[in-house]
Formats: C-alpha cells, sequence, structure tokens
C-alpha cells in the first residue's frame, strides 16, 4: 500500500512541476487507481435456480422444482425473505444457506461454477 501511495504521490508531483492544469492532475490519477477499484469481467454462464443450487450444493438442489413453480424467476429468489422461503416448506439450514449465498451473488463475491462439458 505504501508503494502505490508513493507512486501515485511522485506522479502528481511530476504533473504538477511540469505546470499542467489541475484538471489534467486529475486525469493522471485514473490510470493509477482503475486498476486497484476496476469490477472483474462478468460472469459468462447464465445463471438460473438450479444453476444457483446447484452451486451451492449440500443438499439445497432438492428444492429446485419448489423455488421454481413458487418464485419462477431468479432475480425474484435473490430479494426473496427468509418468511417466504419458510412457507415454501424449505428447512432452516438450507433457508440459511441461500439466503447467504444470495446475499454473496448480489454483493458480487460469489458466482456458481460453470458445469463442465461432457464430450
Amino acid at each position: 500500500m505504501a508503494m502505490v501511495l508513493r507512486r501515485v504521490l511522485l506522479n502528481g508531483r511530476a504533473i504538477s512541476s511540469t505546470g499542467a492544469s489541475p484538471m489534467a492532475q486529475s486525469d493522471s490519477f485514473a490510470p493509477a487507481f482503475s486498476r486497484f477499484f476496476s469490477k472483474p469481467a462478468p460472469y459468462a454462464v447464465k445463471v438460473g435456480i438450479p444453476e444457483f443450487l446447484q452451486g451451492i450444493g449440500r443438499g439445497v438442489e432438492a428444492h429446485v422444482a419448489k423455488l421454481e413453480s413458487e418464485i419462477g424467476d431468479f432475480n425474484r429468489l435473490l430479494v426473496s425473505r427468509t418468511l417466504k422461503l419458510k412457507k415454501l416448506g424449505i428447512p432452516c439450514k438450507h433457508r440459511k444457506l441461500i439466503l447467504k449465498y444470495t446475499h454473496k451473488y448480489r454483493v458480487g463475491l460469489w458466482r456458481p461454477r460453470a458445469a463442465p462439458v461432457k464430450a
């Protein structure tokens, strides 16, 4: 972190010593920080309810038919609450797993792995 800060400060001094405008200085900082704060590339595989539950594993995939018939849409699953899942008859341990991984998915910390193609 110290090395990054040192590099940014040195780049700022080099630009300011040339007499560039303040707007040019702010543009020069963008490449230094974009490397550290950029989002990863979007996930290539389309994720639906079955793929999501298969990715979680641990027996949660047994509820695919129930969730697809009652909730229907993957985006609605991402915003569903524990009471809705409880009314569908999903056990507590599976509800906790589903809610944990939906939160991770929304934040961007987790994606279900793509199934390997069988030749």
